[in-house]
């Protein structure tokens, strides 16, 4: 398993065996999650560093949960609270965190990059939770763990890659801001990993400069891809990053390229619909469809701790601690 080289940085970590066995880890996460004592001792003792340099809510609460769950404890840093705004380098701060006692780092950045670099000082496992535009692995792995509870029946398979043979073939449609989503570039490598068909669609202002290289099709004309679409899969505008300043105005944005109860009706009777939040509601995504019986946004929130379980337990735990569970 590649996942065991001490990090988790990138899609592009993983093999399909890699996935597979996450996969099935986080289904048998899920069964402990649903529990009377929803716990397990499998990594008590150890401590799990949270750095986070940007806001969060779903991915630093979600890993924060996961590690209870697994009976760590939890160290949580925000840079703007640290020495970090003194000067001090987070070469430094992570050394120091370890001494410490952190067996651990979950790394939250602006800047794309800083878990890859942060791996190569560490000799403990580091997990991006977020870098830059880069990418948001386990937001990938936790969208694929959420697709098969919907398609398939992750308790159906003995073999890790017999899990994943739902996204053979699936259609996806990624819509909205690409250009600063690094939640859709870890999507794009997995779906493309696991043999998906996809598709990204929006304002050409909003599209990846070398889009033309990545395994998708590109549209401009959503209308025309939503009844071909089995998974809507709904990024946010990320203002934050200067995506409004790429835009006529976010009316506009909404009225061309936002969800609504009429796009909603061009999408085949089965399609579902994804968001990995925040949403703004009324902009890519209409209420009444965020909270209707074809969103998954819920259950790709509650997903998050089981598959991130799994991360943690990958990375950290002593082999045969599975039976602890």
């Amino acid at each position: 398993m590649s996942l065991l080289q001490n990090a988790l940085v990138s899609i592009g970590d993983l093999d399909n065996d890699d996935i597979g066995h996450i996969m099935k880890l986080s289904a048998i996460f899920s069964e402990v999650l649903r529990r009377d004592i929803p716990k397990v001792p499998t990594l008590r003792g150890k401590t799990m560093a949270m750095v986070f340099s940007e806001d969060s809510t779903r991915t630093r609460t979600s890993f924060e949960i996961a590690a209870k769950k697994l009976s760590m404890d939890i160290l949580s840093l925000n840079s703007s609270q640290s020495s970090m705004k003194k000067g001090e380098s987070l070469k430094d701060t992570l050394a120091n965190l370890h001494a410490i006692g952190a067996d651990g780092f979950v790394i939250r950045h602006s800047s794309s990059g800083v878990p890859t670099q942060a791996s190569t000082w560490m000799t403990v496992p580091v997990i991006n939770a977020g870098d830059g535009c880069h990418e948001h692995p386990t937001q990938a792995l936790l969208d694929c763990y959420t697709l098969i509870e919907r398609f398939d029946t992750p308790s159906n398979h003995t073999t890790d890659n017999a899990i994943l043979n739902c996204f053979n073939g699936m259609t996806v449609t990624i819509v909205g801001d690409v250009e600063h989503s690094r939640v859709a570039r870890s999507l794009v490598i997995m779906l493309d990993m696991l043999g998906a068909k996809t598709t990204l669609c929006g304002p050409r202002t909003l599209m990846p400069r070398h889009v033309d290289k990545w395994p998708v099709r590109v549209s401009y004309h959503l209308d025309e891809v939503l009844p071909e679409t089995q998974v809507c899969y709904i990024l946010r505008l990320q203002n934050e990053r200067g995506s409004g300043t790429y835009l006529p105005s976010i009316r506009e944005y909404a009225m061309n390229w936002g969800i609504d109860s009429k796009r909603a009706s061009l999408l085949p009777e089965t399609a579902v619909i994804m968001h990995p939040g925040p949403i703004n509601r009324g902009v890519e995504l209409a209420g009444e469809i965020a909270d209707s019986s074809r969103s998954l946004i819920l259950n790709q929130a509650s997903n998050g701790v089981a598959v991130r379980m799994a991360v943690i337990y990958l990375l950290l735990a002593n082999p045969g601690d599975i039976t602890e569970v």
